[in-house]
């Protein structure tokens, strides 16, 4: 089994202040564990190389695009809403992050790599198809399950998405697309609140009270998740990774630990066995505490990489 592992020293460069949650330190906590532990030597590392603007566009409206390269600073940091801000170097950041997963896909399809994990930043999964919002620029989950579908013998894709926080703008990118399948486990109401209530076939919506144990997560997984995989038989799974669940982290308030991580990977790479010759890509989305996010990890990349 070979696990690709794909990351770009550049995605550090990204930065929106000192005192940002969505920091480079997420990365630098991440690679320390993995390296200390040994699991990154078990992976096939690889350098992603940036998106092309045809291939963000895949996902984005081209003026979504301009308008973000025309905020970019020369110094400084420019708010795109309250939350979300370019520095100089964070739309290199983001054609990296986006690149990672199409780098990602490709070794996949090929047979080159079993699975892959992107640990890219800045996220993608709140950017709608022509609004950035959330941390998130390009919807690099998007981008890559879009570049798939161009591929010989792809018809049909599944993203699941168990960051803390609803994938509004994947839900945005995919409402209209039956052949790609939205499952969402996030906690509600809280940010973003857009596309929660969405009527889709293919968009499989699960909220999740504040202060719910861990039940309720693997409920919604088993009874939602695994059905909706059951009917729809992707060709390839994309997992948008966020471990912002976690109990441990600051921006949230569910309860989930490594071992729930650990599960729910379980439950993805059986489907993946079944439907699509076991065929993965998980992309890092949030996390907040650099050391429960550096460990939630090391749990699903043990399974991803068989261990």
């Amino acid at each position: 089994m070979t696990t690709a592992y794909i990351t770009h020293e550049d995605c550090l460069l990204h930065n929106m202040g000192p005192d940002h949650p969505e920091s480079p330190v997420r990365l630098q906590a991440i690679r320390k564990v993995l390296e200390r532990t040994g699991l990154m030597d078990h992976m096939d590392q690889l350098t992603a190389v940036p998106a092309s603007a045809e291939q963000i566009q895949l996902a984005h409206a081209k003026l979504h695009q301009k308008k973000l390269e025309m905020k970019v600073p020369r110094e400084g940091v420019v708010y795109t809403d309250e939350d979300t801000a370019l520095c100089p170097h964070s739309l290199d950041a983001a054609h990296l992050a986006a690149g990672g997963v199409i780098l990602a896909t490709n070794r996949v399809l090929s047979g080159k790599a079993q699975n892959a994990f992107c640990a890219v930043r800045p996220p993608g999964h709140h950017a709608e198809y022509n609004l950035p919002m959330g941390f998130c620029f390009y919807n690099n989950v998007a981008i890559g399950a879009c570049h798939a579908l161009l591929q010989e013998g792809i018809e049909r894709v599944a993203v699941l998405d168990f960051d803390v926080h609803h994938c509004n703008g994947t839900v945005d990118i995919f409402k209209d697309r039956p052949e790609v399948l939205v499952c969402s486990t996030f906690q509600y109401p809280y940010y973003p609140e857009r596309y929660c209530e969405i009527d889709r076939p293919n968009i499989v919506n699960c909220p999740i009270a504040a202060h719910s144990d861990n039940s309720v997560f693997r409920k919604a997984i088993e009874e939602r998740w695994l059905p909706a995989l059951e009917a729809h038989k992707p060709d390839i799974i994309f997992i948008s990774a966020g471990f912002d669940a976690h109990k441990e982290d600051p921006m949230a308030d569910l309860n989930l630990d490594e071992e729930d991580y650990r599960w729910v990977t379980q439950q993805i790479m059986q489907m993946a066995e079944k439907h699509s010759h076991k065929r993965i890509v998980s992309v890092l989305e949030g996390g907040y505490s650099p050391v429960a996010l550096a460990f939630s990890v090391q749990a699903h990349l043990e399974v991803l990489a068989g261990f």
